[in-house]
This record gives structure tokens, C-alpha cells and sequence, in this order.
């Protein structure tokens, strides 16, 4: 089945992302699909499983490197209820 996660990591600063967003990008590249990098967000696209494991790898992360907050929506198809 084909999700769709995008999450947010806060503090936000636009244009400058710190590390905690860094690490949360690089957490969820590693679990496999496809990242997409936004000026305010952060969407994975692919199977279940890998984007499973994201949720958890971003939440790791971030939090790692200094999160304080992080929002987390997970959809199917191409994220418009599809």
C-alpha cells in the first residue's frame, strides 16, 4: 500500500534549518521512499513499511538533535484521501 507521511519539525526558522530538521530529513532518506523537501515540511512517499519505519527514525532523530516538537500526518494514496 502506497502512504504518504509529511511532518514538520519545530523550532521552525524559514530558510534555516537547524540540525534537529536536518537529522529528521536524513532519518527519513534512510528508510527508504521517496523525500521531499518543503519550505515548511517535509513529505516521504512509498510503501508502508518504509514509511512506517520513517515515523519512527524521524521521531529519534529530531528529538536527538534538539526537537522540541514534531507533527506528523501519515495518508494513503497521494495524501488526498485517495
Amino acid at each position: 500500500m502506497a502512504v504518504q507521511l509529511e511532518f514538520t519539525v519545530e523550532p521552525f526558522d524559514p530558510g534555516a534549518p537547524g540540525p534537529h530538521v536536518k537529522a529528521a530529513e536524513d532519518a527519513a532518506r534512510a528508510a527508504g521512499g521517496k523525500v521531499a523537501v518543503g519550505p515548511f515540511g517535509t513529505v516521504v512517499t512509498g510503501e508502508l513499511g518504509d514509511v512506517s519505519d520513517a515515523v519512527g527514525n524521524v521521531v529519534r532523530a529530531a528529538m536527538a538533535a534538539g526537537a522540541v516538537r514534531i507533527t506528523l500526518q501519515v495518508s494513503t494514496g497521494d495524501g488526498d484521501g485517495g
